[in-house]
C-alpha cells in the first residue's frame, strides 16, 4: 500500500519507528579513520550507526551533532563530511512516489501486477508471506515476488526441480537504501520490454527464470516514505515488540540482514534492540525472513550437503542470488560473517564477484576484507543452507558523480546507477546455469 493510504492501526507503529528521523534537527555523516581491524566492531558494539561505506581505512558513521563527541571519547578522530537538514514538517508522501520520484510499496506492488497483466506470457506474481505489521494485525503488507521468463508449462512453479536455472534478485531489505528497489523495478521492465527486441534478453528469457523481490522489507519502506521529501532513514523492519521507543538515539525494529539463521549472533551484530544492527531475539525470528527463506527453499534444492564452513556446493550446482544494498560500491560474497574463513567455493565466488566488480567499477571481496564482517545476512544463508552462488552488490557512487548516500537525487537512478548495474545483472543471470563452472 502507498504511504498515503496506510491503515489507521499502523499509524502508531510507524510514528514510533520514525521518531528518530522526525525529531533530529540535522543528520550528520562522520568520516572516522580506523587504525585497528576491530575498530568497526568497536563502533557497532558502542551502538553507532556504521554505514555500509568504506574508503581505505576510513569508516562512516551516521548520527547527529552530538555524535562526534561520543566518537572522540572512544578515541576516534571523526570529521563531518555531510549534513542533512531535516525540517520538523516536510511534504509527506502522496500517491505513488516520494522524494523526487522514489516509488512507494504500493507503487512497486502495482507495478508487479501491471507486468503480469500486460505480459501474461512473461510474468507472474507470487505472494509468499506477510510482513510483521500484517502478521500482527496492525496494517502492514503482503510480501511479493515476481517470476519473469518466457513461460513454458511448469515454469515459475514453487518447486526446486525447475526445468530452467533460476536467477534471484532482491532489494530493500534495508528500507532506507532506496536505489536498490529502483534497480529491481528497471530490471523487470527491461526483461519484459526487451523480449523479442534485444537478442541477449530474448535468449535469457527463453532459458532462465528471473525471480525478483523488489521490496524485502515493506513495513520499513512505508516508514521511510512517510517522511515524503525528507525520508525517514529507517533501516530495520517495524517490529517494536522488543522496545517500542528508542528516543532520539536509536531506531526500533530488527535488522533483517542480521537475523538470518546462519552464523547468527556473530560479528557485526548487536543484542541491543535500539541498535541499527539488532539481530532480533532468535535466528529467523522475523516473518519477513522466515517467509523469504521459505520461498528460497521452494525454488532451490539444498545441494550443499556438508555443514562445515569449508564444505563446498557441487561444481554443477545451478542458480544465483544477488541482494542489492547501498552505498559502499562493492561486490561481496560468503562468508560475510567472518573474512578469516573461506567457503568451499571461494575461488569461483571470488572470480564471479571480481567480474561483476570489473563491470561496475566496484571493489570485490568478502565483507570483512573490504568493508566489515556482518553475520546473519541473506547471502550467507542462501549459500550455507542451499549451496546457492550468492552475492551482495553494494550500489554506490564510485566515480564522484554526486550520487552517494541512501537518498541521492532521483535523477541518479537513470543517468548513473542503471547503466552501471544493468550489465552486471545481465552477466549474473547469464551465469545462473552453472555459476561455479563459468566464472569467466
Amino acid at each position: 500500500m502507498a504511504a498515503a493510504a496506510m491503515l489507521p492501526q499502523a499509524t502508531t507503529a510507524l510514528a514510533g519507528a520514525a521518531q528518530r528521523g522526525s525529531h533530529h534537527d540535522t543528520d550528520v555523516v562522520y568520516e572516522v579513520p580506523a587504525h585497528h581491524k576491530q575498530d568497526a566492531q568497536t563502533l557497532i558494539a558502542a551502538g553507532y550507526d556504521l554505514l555500509e561505506r568504506r574508503q581505505g581505512d576510513h569508516l562512516f558513521v551516521l548520527g547527529d551533532r552530538k555524535t562526534g563527541d561520543g566518537l572522540r571519547r572512544l578515541g576516534f578522530a571523526p570529521t563531518v563530511v555531510q549534513t542533512v537538514k531535516r525540517p520538523a514538517s516536510g511534504k509527506t508522501a502522496a500517491g505513488d512516489t516520494y522524494d523526487g520520484g522514489y516509488h512507494t510499496v504500493g507503487a512497486h506492488y502495482a507495478h508487479l501486477d501491471q507486468l503480469a497483466a500486460q505480459h501474461p506470457d512473461l510474468a507472474t506474481v507470487v505472494t509468499y508471506g506477510k510482513s510483521w505489521l500484517k502478521q500482527t494485525g496492525s496494517g502492514g503488507n503482503g510480501l511479493k515476488a515476481v517470476c519473469v521468463t518466457k513461460m513454458k508449462p511448469g515454469d515459475c512453479s514453487l518447486s526446486p526441480n525447475s526445468a530452467k536455472p533460476r536467477f534471484f534478485l532482491m532489494s530493500q531489505i534495508h528500507a532506507r537504501e532506496l536505489t536498490t528497489g529502483e534497480m529491481s523495478w528497471r530490471w523487470t521492465d527491461e526483461l519484459t520490454g526487451q523480449y523479442g527486441k534485444d537478442p541477449d534478453i530474448t535468449k535469457l528469457m527463453d532459458t532462465t527464470e528471473m525471480w525478483v523481490v523488489p521490496i524485502a522489507n515493506p513495513d520499513g519502506v512505508d516508514i521511510v516514505a512517510s517522511g515524503g521529501d525528507n525520508p525517514v532513514w529507517q533501516r530495520k523492519n517495524a517490529d517494536d515488540s522488543h522496545g517500542s521507543s528508542c528516543g532520539w538515539s536509536g531506531q526500533t525494529g530488527v535488522d533483517l540482514n542480521r537475523n538470518a539463521g546462519t552464523h547468527w549472533g556473530g560479528l557485526g551484530t548487536s543484542t541491543q534492540p535500539c541498535n541499527e544492527v539488532y539481530l532480533g531475539p532468535a535466528a529467523d525470528s522475523e516473518p519477513e525472513n522466515a517467509a523469504l527463506e521459505g520461498l528460497f527453499r521452494q525454488l532451490y534444492p539444498a545441494v550443499r550437503t556438508g555443514t562445515g564452513d569449508s564444505d563446498p556446493a557441487p561444481a554443477d550446482a545451478r542458480g544465483m542470488m544477488i541482494s542489492l544494498h547501498s552505498d559502499a560500491s562493492m561486490v561481496l560474497f560468503p562468508w560475510e560473517s567472518d573474512h578469516r574463513v573461506h567457503s568451499g567455493n571461494d575461488a569461483a565466488l571470488r572470480a564471479l564477484a571480481g567480474r561483476m566488480g570489473s563491470i561496475t567499477g566496484y571493489q570485490s571481496g568478502q565483507a570483512g576484507e573490504i568493508l566489515y564482517d556482518a553475520s546473519g545476512g541473506t547471502d550467507d544463508w542462501t549459500y550455507d543452507k542451499l549451496g546457492l552462488a550468492s552475492f551482495t552488490i553494494e550500489i554506490g557512487d564510485s566515480d564522484g558523480r554526486g550520487c552517494d548516500g541512501f537518498t541521492p537525487a532521483y535523477s541518479c537512478q537513470d543517468s548513473y546507477f542503471w547503466p552501471k548495474i544493468e550489465p552486471a545483472l545481465r552477466y549474473a543471470a547469464q551465469h545462473a546455469a552453472a555459476p561455479y563452472r563459468s566464472a569467466d
